[in-house]
């Protein structure tokens, strides 16, 4: 089930959201997570996604007092796409368990440098995250604090000494995509912290959230969220057809 975001289930809000809405009732909130954009606080400061949203509830039903808004997965701060949030502490607590049972599915286009050796493949490694310095990387199996990650690819075309990949996230560590991509030569577009030797400074990372599907925590139906990324290059390599196609 794909709800339409025109149109909020058993709510009668009046206000218009200041961010792009996939799905929204009375227990979820599913948006397009903008880029750039910490999800939660950090050191930095800034306003985080977390915030932002309990005042766009607050504001568009009018609500008084405080807005429970529960974060169930993360995005890094410069990937964008399909997001969801709980809004109640019942259906956070079901979505976590979804999550821990793997039964919340997430998928992910990339564009890389290079190409892969295999069109499609696994990647199992063991990441160890360095909190100081915010960065993750690949270990031997059996080191102390390590986590195995696992992720599968799809190569869906290459143009330009790109390759736009489709992502099946297995395991949610931090970094990982970008790591594990990494560890086999082929760094994101963008990515400053893990392919610094061959990309520029402020170029925007080719990372995208854009499938996300999970059973809803009350009516145990399927609820599926689609974003694309947008058009700017490199994505505008390959057409919004090619890459819906690829994530189904």
């Amino acid at each position: 089930m794909t709800p339409a975001n025109n149109g909020v289930p058993g709510e009668s809000g009046s206000g218009q959201s200041r961010f792009d809405i996939l799905y929204e009732d009375n227990h979820l909130l599913g948006i397009v997570k903008p880029v750039n954009i910490p999800v939660q606080e950090d050191a930095t400061g800034d306003k985080d996604l977390l915030t932002l949203l309990k005042e766009d509830v607050k504001e568009r039903y009018a609500k008084p007092g405080n807005v429970f808004m529960g974060l169930v997965h993360r995005l890094d701060r410069p990937v964008g796409g399909a997001m969801i949030f709980a809004k109640t502490s019942k259906a956070a607590s079901r979505l976590s368990e979804s999550v821990r049972t793997h039964a919340f599915h997430k998928v992910y286009l990339t564009v890389v440098h290079g190409q892969p050796p295999k069109t499609q493949g696994r990647l199992v490694d063991t990441l160890l995250k360095d909190p100081k310095s915010n960065t993750v990387s690949i270990v031997r199996r059996g080191t102390p604090g390590g986590k195995e990650a696992i992720l599968d690819y799809t190569v869906i075309g290459s143009a330009e000494g790109y390759s736009l990949l489709k992502i099946d996230l297995l395991t949610g560590r931090s970094h990982q995509i970008r790591v594990q991509l990494s560890g086999i030569g082929c760094p994101l577009y963008g990515d400053q912290k893990y392919g610094a030797a061959v990309n520029r400074p402020g170029q925007q990372i080719a990372l995208w959230s854009a499938l996300t599907r999970f059973p809803h925590p009350v009516t145990k139906e399927d609820v599926e969220l689609i974003s694309l990324p947008p058009g700017a290059y490199p994505w505008n390599l390959w057409t919004p057809t090619i890459q819906k196609q690829a994530i189904r």
